[in-house]
């Protein structure tokens, strides 16, 4: 079955969307693990920096962060620490602007942008002697890389993928964020854009004629800043051309969803129906777990994470095992 029950249960602790997605952000420990950077000098004059942990001969997990996300992202160590407890080697894929200094050209990343991951990915096969085997995106890095799986259909070089709080349709999530206690998570995302911007375009003219501090929601800010910068016609084209949920029935590697029912960044609809999943892909849906939260265990101080241990248990999965294990 495509669409399956999850064994996730909520800390009695923690229960509710905002208490699972605020906790980790505020009050997790990330685990310290041995970092070792690589900068990967692009065919445009960009870059992108890699962060890798584990076993230098393990097979090779490629991980794509959430929006303005990084190595220091809640889960970012902590999902690392995981895949390299199953014996693999991850590394972790900087989006342009988010690595440790500004990208140099004036684009930099969005929900939509595959070409990055496709070219780290044929990076680490020829640098490496090894295409990664398989993937993990969280929130925008899931919807990346759900996009790349279905553009890429059977041609991908993955076996296996797991993608978590993905937001499945980009309108949606921008409508969703205005409403009630969700636009505190706005405001805060669309203030750590606007700095971005604001600090890029400190070091390099910008091409857009524009005010970001009065761009103050994400489809105002994706509107004027994103879609102009990413040769998109506007945001209703940038949202249409690069919602993940379109490209879900074209994935042919076996592809994990994990997503909850009350994440608050999203409608109760937004994720796809069992009929849109592709026979490769399987969709696990919690009640509770909010937004790249998923928390349980019995007390604060012994939390356990189940997305990051979930994934790595499904990437360490035999890849001739069916979508739905």
């Amino acid at each position: 079955m495509p669409l399956v029950a999850s064994r996730f249960r909520p800390a009695w602790w923690l229960r509710g969307p905002h208490a699972q997605t605020l906790w980790p952000a505020f009050f997790r420990r990330r685990p310290r693990i041995d970092i070792t950077w690589e900068r990967v000098e692009l065919g445009d004059g960009d870059f992108l920096d890699l962060a890798w942990s584990g076993p230098t001969h393990g097979r090779i997990v490629l991980l794509l962060h959430g929006l303005q996300g990084s190595i220091h992202s809640h889960y970012a160590t902590g999902l690392m620490q995981a895949v390299n407890a199953h014996g693999f080697r991850a590394c972790l894929m900087h989006f342009r602007g988010c690595g440790r200094e500004p990208n140099r050209l004036p684009i930099s990343y969005h929900s939509g942008k595959t070409d990055d991951p496709q070219t780290i990915s044929e990076h680490i096969e020829r640098r490496h002697g090894q295409a990664p085997y398989a993937a993990v995106g969280v929130s925008l890095g899931g919807n990346v890389l759900l996009k790349w799986l279905g553009e890429h259909g059977a041609t991908s070089s993955l076996h296996r993928a797991v993608a978590i709080s993905v937001p499945f349709r980009l309108a949606d999530a921008a409508r969703r964020l205005e409403r009630g206690a969700s636009r505190l998570y706005q405001r805060h995302l669309v203030s750590s854009l606007q700095a971005a911007y604001r600090s890029k375009f400190a070091r390099m003219p910008s091409p857009l004629d524009v005010d970001v501090d009065r761009l103050d929601t994400f489809r105002l800010f994706d509107d004027q800043v994103t879609a102009a910068l990413h040769g998109f016609a506007g945001v209703d084209d940038y949202y249409t051309r690069c919602s993940s949920r379109a490209f879900i029935p074209a994935i042919q590697v076996p592809t994990l969803i994990l997503h909850a029912r009350n994440d608050p960044f999203m409608f109760a609809d937004t994720p796809p129906q069992s009929d849109e999943l592709s026979p490769s892909v399987t969709l696990e849906l919690t009640a509770d777990g909010g937004h790249v939260g998923f928390i349980g265990g019995r007390w604060p101080w012994r939390a356990e994470y189940y997305a990051e241990q979930r994934a790595a248990e499904w990437l360490a999965q035999s890849s001739t095992m069916g979508a739905d294990g």
